[in-house]
């Protein structure tokens, strides 16, 4: 998938987001993380902050951090706008409004942004995109990938998913992806053959429920696990 900064929405998530959004307990980052597709998310800088070992990987470090800030201050009203007139299509239980969203995504990218530059150079923020992935086979003991695969199933193919899955299984023997609602709310078509593929290769694949839930309807996770 082509990556061009001005095509790109870099709205990021929080480390409370993420706990929520993959039912993720304290058991769950005793190992390494990876987060594919991360983008400005506050959930890598949160959680080194708390002793966890994460890797972020996203196309968007190849750009600086103000080109990063630049782009979200270019887009973030259009996008709550785009909220505001489709209220029927959002629930908010855990963002109480379009505004508190935005409040939200403005304090995720700034505190992604102070970390930024000093985890990229650690190796913490690295370049990187589905299918194929810059990591040795079983690198990672979890795999998170947040609003990319069946999100976006308009743009991305079916054999586009399940390669990316399997990349995701090469580097970790746990995968959880997050939401499985499409663009237009609608259940992601490739949701069940991916399923039925991955429990035919042996995997164990579960959907379930989490305690977030913005997109009406897209409170499920989908986990792999070998």
């Amino acid at each position: 998938m082509a990556m061009i900064l001005e095509k790109v929405v870099p709205f990021g998530r929080s480390w409370d987001e993420y706990v929520k959004m993959f039912n993720l307990a304290p058991t769950d980052l005793n190992g390494k993380v990876i987060g594919i597709g991360d983008g400005p998310a506050s959930f890598n800088a949160e959680a080194t902050q708390q002793g966890y070992d994460v890797v972020s990987v996203d196309p968007i470090y190849t750009f600086s951090g103000p080109e990063i800030q630049a782009r979200f201050n270019a887009v973030v009203d259009d996008i709550i706008n785009q909220v505001k007139a489709t209220p029927d299509d959002w629930v908010w239980t855990y963002h109480q409004s379009p505004e508190a969203l935005r409040t939200n995504r403005i304090q995720v990218l700034h505190r992604f942004l102070q970390d930024y530059d000093s985890g990229k150079a650690v190796g913490r923020y690295q370049i990187g995109e589905l299918p194929t992935l810059p990591f040795p086979s079983g690198s990672f003991s979890l795999a998170l990938c947040s609003h990319l695969l069946f999100l976006y199933s308009d743009q991305l193919s079916y054999e586009f998913h399940l390669r990316s899955i399997q990349e995701m299984l090469r580097l970790a023997p746990e995968v959880r992806i997050f939401p499985l609602l499409t663009l237009m709310l609608k259940p992601s078509p490739y949701l069940a053959p991916v399923m039925q593929a991955l429990s035919s290769s042996g995997y164990v694949v579960a959907i379930e429920t989490v305690a977030y839930e913005l997109q009406k309807g897209g409170n499920q996770m989908l986990v792999i696990r070998t």
